[in-house]
């Protein structure tokens, strides 16, 4: 690879480097916050809708091995992050319905989960734009 191919690729090892980084990060947060809830460990401070703690603890596992993905430029990485943003925003759907209807969900699940969204978004975008740019 010469120099001027070197630094035209730069700016999309970087974008993968970062969207690793944020997806370990993420996962291993979510992980520990999720598990600490479950097992008692920690109060939230709300009312925690059983299902969505334990799906968002699961996804957790799951963001560090998309993030592990994405890491070693795995071909199945851009599929793994679009399955979590899928499922996050399916997720999201459903807890939207089940607090409209004045379920058990806290505002605070919602916010969390839109931005759980956003973020599986933005590195599903961030992914499709590296990829689309290396053909």
């Amino acid at each position: 690879m010469n120099a001027v191919q070197h630094l035209h690729d730069m700016p999309r090892r970087v974008a993968a480097i970062v969207a690793a980084i944020v997806a370990v990060v993420f996962g291993i947060v979510t992980v520990i916050a999720g598990g600490r809830v479950l097992f008692g460990g920690s109060d939230p401070g709300y009312v925690v809708f059983r299902p969505l703690l334990m799906f968002n603890t699961a996804m957790g596992v799951a963001y560090i091995t998309a993030g592990l993905a994405i890491w070693r430029g795995a071909q199945w990485r851009v599929v793994a992050t679009g399955t979590i943003a899928v499922l996050n925003l399916v997720v999201l759907g459903a807890i939207v319905f089940v607090y409209a209807r004045g379920g058990g969900v806290a505002i605070d699940s919602l916010r969390a989960m839109t931005f759980r969204s956003v973020v599986w978004l933005a590195l599903l975008v961030s992914l499709a734009w590296k990829r689309n740019r290396n053909t």
